[in-house]
């Protein structure tokens, strides 16, 4: 086994780093795609200057994992609201027979495969630097920017550092996973200058982060943590107005943090390349949930139409709602989660202390000084057939003891979701919709059926129930 850094590094680097053949196969794509591409907007009479954007453009893709994007920058005569239609038009004639998922960041896009390399066809205005109209518009100044500040050793550090966020499961920028761009990777290389040197930086976090590479607030960086609030600030050196770590989230910067200093203390393959979830048979998953001393419920829920990035930020905002519910009925949430496989079925999880609470609480009223407010509290729960004992004067407040309108977790979650899937409560459209056609709760073992009918979801719960990261588990 491999323990020295150095060691671990190379072998890496010997991994990811793309062969002669694999590079002139998927450089030969690239062009094709752009020929086809610019060809079907000629064809359309759209004028349109079409180009490789991203890791490949830049030399920093892995090996066996190419991304190739295709940007279409079309003139500003062209309506901001028609800007995705046009370039999906274009895209879908352009991949025509290829397997095509349509998506969506600011405006929609087209992602397909072909010969086996995914590949996205992403629609921008051609604009100078700081006239932006959409958000997509930076991309090929980001392109050219980082390919003037690289050399070979240093795409190589890229590489390294991207497998590793892969690894640790910090890397990727769409909503799913809130983490690392391919091109905020380029830049902490760019800046602390290799692989080693990033995670170090890191293994140090202090909040916040703050990297101005080009220098734009030199003299007053003060300014930066008033414009920005975030706990990682990597001013965009194309626009510097724009924090390019705006899109990790918290979990995903402490996440990549702790794993720094891990791999740093003690270096393993294992955090580039980490053993495979495999889900516990379901007798062990009954064991399992039974020896936790906790409730888990599923709420689960299937057929949403929309696109994945559109449909995880509704998950994510609806999740949000439902631990805001179970918190304010005073249920104490220890863990929770979404999954999804993006095309059928998808599913909340809430592990809870417990399912049950007691039927009485003490609810507390105003100090005795605060003369107005007491008259009110007194009239309120004096004759209330919700009020068990009280009111009485206790450490100079007003309490009472009252009965708690809901002690069962899964009734609770019931009587919010039937009438209008949740909507009330702030659940997303289009989830709501899929609730309220159907939904079903499922408490601890009653889940088994699904578990071991989907095997995706096996190995998400099973990585949920262990709950370390996968580089802290034995391999």
């Amino acid at each position: 086994m491999l323990t020295k850094v150095e060691d671990v590094c190379r072998e890496i680097l010997e991994r990811v780093t793309p062969k002669e053949d694999e590079k002139v196969r998927v450089e030969a794509l690239a062009e094709t795609l752009v020929k086809r591409v610019a060809n079907v907007a000629e064809k359309f009479g759209i004028k349109a200057n079409v180009r490789i954007e991203g890791s490949v453009a830049k030399d920093t893709w892995l090996s066996m994992e190419p991304d190739i994007d295709v940007f279409i920058r079309l003139p500003t005569s062209i309506p901001r609201e028609a800007l995705g239609e046009i370039a999906l038009k274009i895209a879908r004639k352009a991949v025509e027979g290829a397997k095509q998922i349509e998506r969506f960041a600011e405006h929609p896009y087209l992602e397909a495969v072909i010969d086996g390399i995914r590949v996205n066809i992403v629609p921008c205005y051609d604009v100078r630097p700081g006239k932006w109209i959409s958000a997509t518009d930076r991309t090929p100044y980001h392109t050219d920017y980082v390919k003037k500040c690289l050399n070979q050793q240093m795409r190589g550090e890229i590489r390294l550092l991207k497998k590793f966020m892969k690894g640790i499961g910090v890397y990727g920028a769409e909503i799913k996973i809130g983490g690392f761009s391919g091109y905020l990777c380029e830049l902490l290389v760019i800046y602390f200058g290799s692989f080693l040197e990033t995670l170090k930086a890191f293994a140090r976090l202090r909040r916040p982060m703050i990297i101005d590479i080009e220098g734009h607030y030199k003299g007053r960086n003060d300014e930066i943590p008033l414009l920005f609030r975030d706990p990682l600030i990597v001013i965009d050196p194309v626009d510097p107005a724009r924090n390019v770590a705006s899109a990790v989230q918290p979990e995903r910067l402490y996440s990549f943090a702790a794993a720094a200093r891990a791999f740093l203390e003690k270096p393993n393959i294992k955090f580039f390349y980490p053993p495979e979830v495999k889900p516990l048979t379901v007798q062990k998953l009954r064991e399992k949930l039974e020896g936790m001393g906790t409730t888990l419920i599923f709420l689960a829920f299937e057929n949403i139409s929309t696109v994945p990035d559109v449909l995880w930020g509704q998950l994510y905002k609806s999740h949000k709602a439902l631990v805001r519910l179970l918190q304010l009925n005073e249920f104490k949430l220890l863990r929770s989660a979404c999954w999804s496989d993006e095309t059928k079925s998808s599913m909340f999880i809430f592990e809870l202390e417990h399912r049950f609470l007691s039927q009485a609480k003490k609810h507390l009223g105003p100090p005795i000084e605060k003369v107005e407010d007491c008259r009110r509290f007194i009239q309120k729960h004096a004759s209330s057939h919700g009020t068990i004992a009280g009111p009485y004067i206790e450490d100079s407040r007003w309490t009472v003891i009252v009965k708690r309108k809901y002690i069962d977790a899964v009734t609770l979650l019931n009587d919010k979701l039937k009438v209008d899937g949740g909507r009330s409560i702030g659940i997303s459209k289009d989830i709501a919709k899929a609730i309220k056609r159907e939904f079903k709760i499922y408490v601890d073992d009653q889940i088994a059926k699904f578990y071991e009918e989907n095997e995706e979801f096996a190995k998400f719960l099973t990585d949920f129930l262990d709950g370390r990261p996968i580089w802290l588990r034995d391999s």
